[in-house]
């Protein structure tokens, strides 16, 4: 197998590289650089900015309003974004929704909502996981009632992502009581603004507003907007979290960590020298980076599948397993590097300008915050139990 990037495939690297240089404003990008609270104007604003040229929506065919690139293309776009300190494109309807409606969804509801993820009109939310059923997502109990050309949803979502900032929300609901578990269920999409929903905030272990509760009170739903066939859910959920865990491997962002360890390990003293020179500590930089590789090829793999249209199969349980373990361990070696300066939490570092940072450490304060933050990636979009259960399964077949 030949890893080497051909001429191509340099020059389109070349091409990404000159439109970061000339479009992510500088302090955009010291913002993302300096593990900065993101704005919904920052993010809208960097999506819209790729959507001028075509690139925001990197894994969509052409067709879709997608750039059709290759999978060596997707991850060149992904890991020169992140080390130039661009913001992540919202996930929730470029990789999550957005490919549910192209496989299931009926031409309206492509014609209607696709355009809009694509220019960033609509930002998406998920509302899978209720207060009684996280790993065990088929216990679920929001119900949707059919009512003439409408649904009237009751229940509650909760651990929803950025749903105060959203404009339309995917959500799992139950219309069959009586069928097993996973054949009751269906797929629809609600718009955040109807009468009856109300959104409540849930503090992280950091302090900050990420996730909320979303509260359904005889909320109405168009028929129409059932995506695929009644109690067939299922089916689309899985289809959507193959999508998900295969985002959350995030390489070009544990690059960007990455060479930032390598960075402080590199200013940190350690006895008589630096704390890069310390072998131990080396060896655990060496292990991450071996890793990650691993993780790449296999990340490169599934996008070449995606790209013939194949959807993404158990192999994402490995991703989202490996994925979210790295970034931990990226963080904690991080935090092993700071040594004692990691100590104190301050909120207030991660607001833009904040100068309490010691000098000539911008990221300092922010870091302790990150650490946090990341206890959670092993366990959303199906925790990392859940993932090792599925390749048992489906890979193993034990």
């Amino acid at each position: 197998m030949n890893l080497d990037y051909s001429a191509a495939e340099l020059q389109f690297r070349d091409s990404v590289r000159a439109f970061l240089r000339g479009s992510l404003a500088p302090e955009l990008r010291a913002k993302v650089l300096g593990l900065k609270r993101l704005t919904r104007a920052d993010l809208i604003g960097w999506h819209r900015t790729l959507h001028s040229v075509g690139w925001s929506a990197p894994s969509w065919p052409r067709e879709h309003g997608g750039p059709g690139w290759s999978a060596v293309e997707q991850h060149l776009f992904d890991e020169e974004c992140s080390l130039a300190g661009a913001p992540a494109i919202l996930p929730f309807g470029v990789r999550m929704v957005g490919p549910v409606i192209m496989a299931f969804g009926n031409r309206g509801q492509q014609e209607q909502f696709l355009p809009r993820i694509v220019s960033g009109e609509h930002w998406w939310c998920q509302g899978y996981s209720e207060p009684g059923a996280g790993s065990d997502l088929a216990s679920l109990t929001t119900r949707a009632v059919r009512n003439g050309d409408a649904y009237i949803v009751n229940g509650q979502k909760t651990w929803n992502t950025l749903g105060h900032f959203a404009d339309w929300i995917f959500c799992l609901v139950r219309t069959d009581t009586q069928a097993r578990p996973q054949a009751g269920i269906s797929f629809l999409l609600i718009d955040m603004k109807s009468p009856g929903i109300s959104v409540r905030p849930i503090k992280l272990l950091d302090g900050e507003h990420e996730v909320n509760d979303i509260f359904f009170q005889d909320v109405e739903v168009p028929v129409a907007n059932l995506v695929g066939e009644e109690n067939k859910g299922w089916t689309y959920a899985k289809y959507l979290l193959g999508h998900e865990r295969v985002n959350i491997a995030q390489i070009g962002q544990s690059r960007r960590e990455l060479n930032r360890l390598k960075q402080l390990a590199a200013s940190q003293p350690s006895g008589a020298g630096r704390l890069l020179d310390d072998s131990r500590f080396r060896d655990r930089i060496a292990e991450l980076e071996i890793d990650l590789l691993a993780l790449e090829f296999t990340v490169m793999r599934v996008l070449s599948a995606e790209a013939r249209r194949r959807a993404p199969g158990p192999e994402s349980s490995v991703l989202k397993i490996r994925g979210s373990e790295l970034q931990q361990a990226l963080a904690e070696l991080s935090m092993q590097a700071l040594g004692h300066d990691a100590l104190p939490w301050v909120p207030e570092s991660l607001e833009a300008g904040w100068q309490g940072e010691p000098a000539g450490a911008a990221v300092w304060g922010a870091l302790t915050g990150r650490y946090f933050n990341q206890r959670k990636t092993s366990i959303y979009s199906g925790s990392n139990e859940i993932q090792r259960n599925i390749i048992a399964q489906r890979i193993l077949e034990l």
